[in-house]
């Protein structure tokens, strides 16, 4: 007459009458749709039902990763989860990516996401050869990832979600679990897989250039750097008919044999001599691009023995992709092995160690503000892209007789692009090892112990050079220069943990479960290197023969030691509560320890109401809340004071250093972290059967920021400090809509879309006494600082002089008036890089073995200072320039009499003075909103009964697309440009672009087949 009850997580209860005389019981359990049980990775590769967690997890599985045209893992998730930011250096092959969480939450420490794969901490870091300015090529570590390894990826974003990680966790936590790292394949299968791809390289879209007019200046030829020249056509108004540099046959002077430069060579020049130049139009551009391919192939085995006590996993895979810009190849070649194994004295272990091995080759990018560059370096598209419509570079050679560059300019004031392909290089090998042991002990049913112990190391040497015979401007470059050096950096990371699960107790209404840990991480980096300057031998690249050598050397360890806990009560499997808490202590600092503490929430409506749930209604429902801390602390050595300080300050013209002094930086003892505090609130569930959603807002404060090199007056014997100063509050919004229009649980159409969406809003509060501006990326006066009142991410500059209405202010010449401080003496704000909102829209579709998949995003707002867009228009290349043979008067009014301005200027003024030449960096501000098709693929995977007869397990086809279209509808139509750039590199900096390069556009075919 008894009942038994049975009841187990993410099923609905059974019950079952005993009778007299009952032996046995058979039945089945029922997933419990009305829950969300769904497993997720969290803190320390630890599982948990979604259900249970009171704060945002987005979860990426395989199949939007395998076989993507996108090499790097950190570029195929872009749009993938809301509150993810991810931006590229440029479309060069292993250039560099910056990924950004929930923000940008401090201006001095870094903001990227932190790295862990199957619970081993890695490094991201990006070793660039030089700042923004000389150069910043380099890759980011996490290029060294295999795409082809991986299972899912779990992203924790807010601060309750990461307590457990510390101080490292604090940007949010990218939790990668590995084919070879799962512990999912329970069953004794062996599986073989291979995979196999190529995709072919290109430039994703160059401008549309105008073919009606050549170079010069006023309408009037003349070999500058200008597209200002008469029209490919003789008569008629601006045609090249009355320029007295034609000759009748439209043909004008060779530019060697006109070059006073090349005085200095005479035989060369003689070669020239009375040669004519056709004035045609020209297409040198589109020709410098080319084609790569990337070839990507991958093998992995594994599986586990027939008890399922023993599993091991294997998988090797090689890349060799070449860029779309001659010189950029990229190659990784990835092992991994890995086993795991149950003992019979309660015991597991389980480990993993994966070599990588990734060789980067790309000529060199540095800043350009249109005018060739301007630091210590060369750029291969510094010169290229306001190459004038009426040059072939191709026609003109490249080398003088000494090696040295030479192109159509009188003075030879640009280098030659060929030259720099042939000449300048930068390059880097890296070799790395990263894996980990880990031993578990059940110690019952309820209680074990876990340890794990892992190593992360890489050392890269990075290797920069260029011939002499360069023309930059400066003198250490084109005398030839050859830098290298040698980056490790090894991270060793320790964790023990003990657990307790599952304890019921009030008639096992309530469920109790807890961790308690300990975690050391210790940081050794260490660069050396060697920059020679003065190359004595062309083309021989040994330190021997250079004349000037300077050594560099910068060593970094740092420790951190944290003891942590968590607790887990779940009521009646409807309401969850989870706290945490971690202390940290921190090697380098004296305000070396903080205790982060955490608490959420989730309710699930649909699992404590009976009948709450239906299918034709509510299907499942669950609320949540969170609070979580975190920290940032001083890197370096706070409390040491530091004499003979060179600094440098750039100006936003043409480049030249603006001071070089020698002061000093006195060591801050009281120095504190940077405290961030999170809360958040969401709500997650589905309704119909059909509809899904998952809804996050949060709002984030900053406190005791860390400021470096602080000035301070002289009395104290010193120029700088660091110090914390001020608060810095932002809120977002996230969310996820899944809609599943046409469903099948067979291979009949089924039909799912899902759309995210981010909006971010960020305001400085406080700078401290006395401060209300702190530059921290770009120029001492153009790029991002934190302005009280103002978001982070505002971009400063010089702005156009507006009068008490708003109206912008024109000289008597017709141009318009700079602006370099505003009424409280600091540097206007002339944008936000912050978009209003990004969304991302995600179509799948399936059908008898065929797969259509489309991924759009659209970023809405947000600013970008583009020396890209302006060069091209204010030099007259586009077809947006087209219209020039009349005048043209700018919007404002007279700085004279305040009345409409009425000055009529001419098509140079117009573009090249109030654009890109202005002293008014505003005028470079263009609006960065852009719609993207980011992935589109079509694939078709064989039936089962097709391979029956088959060793194959499956099969699968696809053809694949990334970045195949893009629109920046609010900037110039011919331009073409893509806003997805980080022209200040992979730090802080957002919101500017310094014809650092165009971006990538992927497209192929790849096979997957297992045995």
């Amino acid at each position: 007459g008894q009942v038994l009850s049975y009841s187990y997580v993410g099923y609905k209860n059974v019950e079952k009458p005993v009778a007299a005389g009952t032996s046995n019981i058979s039945f089945s359990m029922e997933l419990d749709a009305s829950v969300l049980n769904e497993v997720v990775v969290t803190g320390f590769a630890v599982k948990k039902e979604k259900k249970a967690l009171g704060y945002s997890v987005s979860s990426i599985q395989q199949e939007s990763i395998k076989e993507s045209p996108q090499t790097d893992l950190t570029r195929v998730l872009s749009g993938k989860a809301a509150g993810i930011n991810i931006t590229t250096q440029n479309g060069l092959s292993g250039s560099a990516n910056k990924v950004v969480i929930r923000g940008t939450n401090s201006f001095t420490g870094d903001n990227n996401a932190l790295y862990v794969i199957d619970g081993v901490p890695i490094s991201n870091d990006t070793n660039a050869a030089g700042d923004f300015v000389d150069g910043n090529m380099g890759s980011s570590r996490s290029f060294d990832i295999d795409p082809n390894n991986i299972e899912r990826v779990d992203i924790l974003k807010g601060l309750a979600a990461t307590t457990l990680y510390g101080t490292q966790g604090r940007n949010g936590v990218i939790l990668i679990t590995t084919k070879t790292g799962s512990t999912s394949q329970q069953n004794s299968k062996q599986e073989i897989e291979v995979s196999s791809s190529v995709f072919i390289n290109e430039v994703s879209i160059l401008p549309d250039y105008q073919n009606k007019f050549g170079g010069g200046f006023d309408q009037a030829f003349g070999w500058f750097y200008s597209n200002w020249g008469p029209g490919f056509y003789r008569d008629g108004l601006g045609g090249w008919g009355n320029d007295p540099a034609f000759d009748e046959n439209g043909t004008v002077a060779h530019p060697y044999s006109v070059s006073p430069f090349l005085d200095a060579y005479p035989d060369f020049k003689a070669q020239y001599e009375g040669e004519r130049y056709d004035w045609k139009p020209r297409n040198s551009v589109e020709k410098f691009f080319r084609k790569g391919i990337a070839r990507n192939f991958s093998v992995s085995a594994r599986g586990r023995s027939e008890d399922g006590k023993f599993g091991y996993g294997t998988v090797f895979s090689n890349l060799d992709e070449d860029g779309f810009t001659p010189g950029n190849n990229v190659k990784r070649n990835n092992l991994t092995i890995s086993g795991d194994a149950k003992l019979s004295n309660n015991f597991s272990i389980r480990g993993s160690m994966t070599y990588t091995k990734t060789d980067l080759k790309t000529p060199p990018v540095a800043a350009s503000f249109g005018s060739s560059t301007f630091g210590a370096g060369s750029s291969i598209f510094g010169d290229l892209f306001y190459t004038p419509r009426s040059i072939d570079f191709y026609e003109l050679p490249f080398e003088l007789p000494d090696g040295g560059s030479i192109y159509y300019r009188e003075d030879n004031a640009i280098q030659h692009p060929l030259w720099t392909i042939k000449n300048a290089r930068f390059s880097q090998l890296v070799n790395r090892v990263n894996g980990y042991a880990a031993i578990d002990y059940a110690i019952d049913e309820h209680f074990g112990i876990f340890y794990q112990a892992s190593i992360d190391n890489y050392s890269e040497a990075a290797e920069n050079r260029q011939n002499r015979g360069g023309v930059t401007g400066d003198i250490n470059v084109d005398r030839g220069f050859y830098e290298t050096v040698q980056n490790n950096n090894t991270i060793y990371d320790h964790r023990i943990l003990f657990s307790g699960n599952n304890f019921g107790f009030l008639n096992d209404k309530a469920n109790l479960s807890f961790t308690l840990g300990a975690t050391s991480n210790s940081i050794d980096y260490n660069r050396i290197g060697i920059r020679s300057t003065d190359q004595q031998v062309f083309g021989f690249f040994d330190h021997s023969g250079f004349v000037e050598r300077n050594q560099i050397e910068f060593h970094q360890r740092r420790n951190i030691i944290g003891v942590f806990g968590q607790i887990l009560l779940d009521w009646d499997n409807f309401v969850f509560l989870n706290l945490s808490g971690r202390n940290d202590w921190v090697s380098n600092a004296n305000e070396n320890s903080l205790f982060y503490p955490s608490a959420s929430v989730a309710f699930v409506p649909t699992s404590a109401f009976k009948g709450m749930s239906s299918d034709n209604g509510i299907k499942y429902l669950k609320l949540r809340a969170g609070y979580g801390t975190s920290a940032n602390f001083v890197t370096g050595y706070p409390t040491v004071t530091l004499v003979d300080l060179n600094t440098q300050a750039w100006n936003d013209g043409d480049g030249d250093i603006t001071s070089n002094t020698t002061n000093s930086s006195i060591g801050n003892p009281a120095i504190k972290p940077e405290l961030f505090e999170e809360w958040e609130v969401g709500a997650e569930g589905n309704l119909f059967n059909r509809l899904s959603f998952d809804f996050s807002y949060f709002q984030r404060t900053t406190n005791d920021l860390i400021v470096e090199d602080q000035p301070i007056p002289s009395s104290t014997g010193a120029s700088f400090i660091d110090n914390n100063i001020g608060e810095i509050q932002s809120k977002g919004i996230e969310a996820d809509l899944g809609l599943n229009i046409f469903k099948s649980n067979t291979r009949g159409f089924d039909w799912k879309v899902n759309v995210n969406f981010t909006t971010f809003e960020s305001e400085v509060i406080d700078l401290g006494q006395d401060t209300q501006q702190v530059f921290y990326a770009g120029f001492t006066n153009l790029g991002n600082a934190a302005t009280v009142g103002d978001p982070l991410g505002a971009l400063y500059g010089a702005a156009v002089a507006r009068d008490d209405n708003g109206n912008l202010i024109v000289d008597a010449a017709g141009n318009y008036v700079a602006l370099t401080a505003d009424e409280n003496g600091l540097v206007p704000k002339i944008g936000d890089a912050n978009p209003d909102f990004v969304m991302n829209y995600i179509s799948t579709m399936s059908w008898k073995g065929i797969q259509f998949n489309l991924q759009f995003n659209h970023v809405s707002g947000g600013d970008i200072y583009s020396t890209y867009v302006a060069t091209l228009l204010g030099r007259g290349l586009t077809t947006d320039t087209e219209n020039r043979l009349g005048t043209y008067i700018l919007d404002g009014v007279s700085q004279d009499t305040g009345l409409p301005n009425t000055v009529q200027i001419n098509n140079s003024n117009f573009y090249f003075d109030n654009g890109f030449a202005s002293p008014a960096d505003e005028l470079s501000v263009y609006d960065a909103s852009v719609l993207r098709l980011q992935e589109v693929s079509l694939g078709y995977t064989l039936s089962s009964k097709m391979l029956e007869k088959t060793p194959f397990g499956s099969i699968t086809f696809k053809l694949s697309g990334f970045n195949m279209w893009y629109d920046a509808y609010n900037t110039p139509d011919g331009i073409n440009f893509d806003p997805n750039t980080t022209g200040l590199g992979a730090g802080n900096g957002q919101g500017f672009e310094f014809l650092t390069g165009p971006s990538s556009k992927r497209y192929g075919f790849s096979l997957n087949a297992t045995f």
